[in-house]
């Protein structure tokens, strides 16, 4: 196995970092593949993440050297669908599934594959607690090897972490699209009373210095309210907050 020399590992630690702050979900995706290519050799990639639709399998795609939406593809491979629902976290080469000499008979090697000049492949499947979040894929162009282990021992290391963000953001997302009324959320997320009078004032707009002069309490005191509503709703920042709760009851 290779042995991951100091900057390696200072990559990796910055990859993870960058998983858990970055507040733009998408930029975070993409900045993942970019980075993770100075670690492990690879031409293309996309990330897609889970459908909500139960039509759809795959959405939201992330690319990186690719030039086109590949879900519906994908949704054709049976061997490829029932490892994406199989609930668990994998990392594999499409060759541990098939032979090379198969691979390259599929409908599947000649759509996709061909017409990039790739070969090989190798899939990050994401999932927590028996559900499929999304996907990585990385592609190598022909004449290169195939991916190693040493590939799959990079990727192995950040596959957890990426399951923890990936369910906060499918569960923040399910949040904001079935918005709740204050009485509702102050119910859903336990707010103490002071919280609900404060989250109430800020849903009608009124400016911090208006509630610190009402309640008769200091800037700072205003501000670990907020913060501590913003923590019990899964939320960072006020955008978040008037996309999860309605303005009125």
């Amino acid at each position: 196995m290779k042995k991951l020399e100091t900057n390696d590992w200072i990559m990796l630690n910055s990859i993870i970092y960058k998983i858990y702050t970055m507040d733009d979900f998408d930029q975070m995706r993409q900045e993942l593949m970019e980075d993770l290519a100075m670690l492990v050799d690879f031409d293309s990639a996309d990330f897609y993440l889970a459908a909500r639709e139960e039509k759809k399998l795959l959405d939201a795609p992330v690319m990186y050297h690719c030039k086109e939406d590949m879900s519906q593809v994908y949704e054709t491979l049976d061997y490829s669908m029932g490892i994406m629902l199989s609930g668990k976290s994998l990392i594999y080469r499409e060759t541990d599934i098939m032979s090379d000499e198969t691979r390259v008979d599929t409908d599947y090697y000649k759509k996709v594959y061909q017409p990039n000049n790739w070969h090989y492949s190798l899939q990050m499947i994401i999932a927590k607690d028996n559900r499929f979040l999304g996907v990585i894929t990385f592609y190598r162009v022909k004449g290169k090897d195939d991916f190693q282990y040493d590939d799959i021992f990079i990727l192995d290391m950040l596959k957890d972490h990426l399951a923890y963000r990936l369910e906060q953001h499918t569960n923040l997302k399910n949040h904001m699209e079935e918005k709740l009324t204050i009485s509702e959320a102050v119910m859903k997320f336990d707010l103490t009373r002071r919280e609900k009078t404060i989250l109430q004032m800020l849903m009608s707009g009124r400016e911090n210095a208006d509630i610190c002069d009402e309640l008769a309490i200091s800037a700072n005191t205003l501000k670990k309210h907020i913060l501590n509503i913003y923590r019990k709703l899964g939320i960072k920042n006020r955008v978040q907050l008037f996309k999860l709760v309605k303005e009125w009851e």
